[in-house]
């Protein structure tokens, strides 16, 4: 498996985001709309929901429907005071990371400054050869296409060669149209067929390196 490439969600992948992270954003983002487009809490709520259900990020249909600026949208809802606190993860996480081999990325809906700030305070930030953010994506998140293929012409990719490691599913799809190899960070029971493999969280990886090897990539 030496010309392996590993490309990671960041998000509830690497780490756990449900209890503060995310929560957090969605404040920053209904307080942006709130803000922005002068509306109330409850029906800026609605509408960061009803974006993020439609397009796949509330960032998209505010540029959409508002001629929002990315960077400015992405800086203010993405501001942590309290980061070193919410940021929860594996105390072993680095040590599995090391046991992979081949060359690993990050590719994230978040911006830049943010997945930098979450993977030093993960203290993994030196296993990446990149960090491939909604920024570089032109800001067409995952699932869109879009991404994916600037992420496999930046670092020349043969798809055939790479696994996606993503808690969601809908991501993993776009993956498998490509032809990587697919790795659901999940605990349900059902398994799409566009998944490979199934595990419950990151630590599991090293435990399945056969499986993917037996799938095809070398």
């Amino acid at each position: 498996m030496s010309r392996i490439v590993w490309i990671f969600d960041l998000d509830n992948t690497l780490h756990n985001a449900v209890p503060h992270i995310f929560p957090h954003i969605n404040r920053s983002m209904t307080a942006y709309l709130q803000q922005h487009l002068k509306l109330d809490e409850q029906t800026a709520n609605e509408l960061r929901m009803y974006y993020w259900q439609r397009y796949g990020a509330t960032l998209s249909g505010m540029m959409r429907h508002h001629d929002t600026d990315p960077d400015h949208f992405l800086w203010h809802t993405h501001q942590f005071p309290q980061l070193p606190q919410m940021v929860l993860y594996e105390a072993r996480l680095r040590h599995v990371l090391k046991r992979l081999p081949g060359k690993k990325l990050v590719f994230s809906n978040a911006p830049q400054h943010y997945a930098h700030a979450v993977l030093q305070l993960l203290r993994i930030d030196d296993l990446f050869d990149d960090v491939f953010a909604i920024e570089h994506t032109r800001y067409q998140p995952k699932p869109q296409l879009a991404g994916f293929i600037r992420l496999l012409r930046k670092h020349r990719l043969n798809p055939a060669h790479c696994v996606m490691v993503e808690d969601s599913a809908e991501n993993l799809q776009t993956a498998k149209c490509l032809g990587m190899l697919t790795v659901w960070v999940n605990a349900t029971s059902r398994l799409p067929a566009y998944v490979d493999v199934k595990i419950r969280d990151v630590m599991k990886l090293p435990r399945i390196l056969s499986r993917l090897n037996s799938s095809g990539t070398t």
